[in-house]
């Protein structure tokens, strides 16, 4: 089923099984804004979403591109271009130490929807961005390319594909990812079940940048209790999901091919946990090297997610 309803004054377009409704805002950036499993809310609102639209920052799951988390400088060279970012445009978002933050597109306009239809048991939502059409952004980030957004639900499962095609005569850097923020309203945030599978952790220094050194670690399974994390890691294979469970309710989160790392972010001041894809680790497009991927002129990047919910039989 698809079809579309008003939140917080702005249109969000929705894919809908029996158990199951994604929304998302193409105005605002084509933010997911909603996932209800029954009509429960399972992501974090955060601010919300007129905040959202407003003053960037992150809610629900929005797409950070062309880079997720922070960067060390403003100026630096990444695949033979210059790249200048104007600390007071409106499309930068900073963090606590000044650092520029979550890429370029929060709460963007200028998406196209160019597809929402229910086909079979599947519903679907296509839209596309020309990151090259806007004279603002390729400024600041000079690569020519076009991004094509593809939400899948099906079942209980939604599955987020994202492609970037290089549109130019040069290679374009591929360092996005996603923050969805998963939230259990029904159960407090200490009772929360989770289960991590990582076991390559990226060291980081005290302005949380990656030191490029790497360590074993494995994330006890159980009760988020008093836990915090924001920490970044290698992905685990295909098949192993990242767990949040409690009060009857599972949700599963796997990473695809295209995201080969995932920051964890659980913070002590807010009801959520993010399982984050990430394309490239973060500040990657500073520090290159073999772990940014680039796109040859012509070709595609392409990653997917999924976000999997159920009834949990044992609780």
């Amino acid at each position: 089923m698809i079809g579309e309803r008003t939140i917080d004054g702005f249109v969000a377009l929705t894919l809908a099984s029996e158990d199951l409704e994604a929304a998302f805002v193409p105005s605002v950036g084509m933010v997911g804004c909603s996932l209800r499993h029954r009509g429960v809310e399972l992501l974090g609102q955060r601010e919300g979403l007129t905040a959202y639209a407003s003053a960037g920052g992150t809610m629900g799951i929005p797409l950070l591109h062309p880079w997720a988390n922070r960067l060390d400088r403003t100026r630096f060279r990444v695949a033979d271009h210059e790249v200048v970012l104007d600390r007071d445009s409106p499309r930068l978002s900073l963090d606590p130490n000044g650092l520029p933050i979550h890429g370029l597109l929060a709460a963007a306009r200028g998406w196209q929807v160019e597809r929402h239809e229910a086909t079979g048991d599947r519903a679907v939502l296509e839209a596309s961005f020309d990151f090259a059409a806007e004279d603002e952004l390729t400024a600041a980030f000079p690569f020519a390319h076009r991004i094509l957004f593809e939400a899948t639900l099906s079942a209980n499962t939604l599955t987020i594909a994202t492609m970037v095609s290089a549109s130019g005569d040069s290679a374009v850097p591929i360092s996005f990812g996603y923050h969805p923020y998963l939230h259990l309203p029904e159960v407090g945030r200490d009772q929360w079940e989770v289960e991590i599978p990582v076991r390559e952790h990226l060291e980081v220094d005290r302005l949380m940048l990656p030191t490029g050194r790497r360590d074993a670690l494995e994330i006890a399974s159980g009760a988020l209790g008093s836990r915090t994390l924001d920490d970044g890691f290698v992905a685990p294979p295909a098949a192993a999901p990242f767990v949040l469970a409690g009060g009857g309710r599972r949700i599963e989160l796997s990473v695809g091919k295209g995201y080969p790392f995932v920051q964890v972010y659980a913070p002590e001041d807010d009801d959520v946990i993010a399982y984050e894809p990430m394309t490239a680790p973060t500040n990657a497009l500073v520090v290159g090297g073999p772990d940014l991927p680039l796109v040859a002129p012509g070709n595609e990047y392409r990653a997917t997610f999924s976000i999997a919910v159920a009834s949990d039989a044992t609780k």
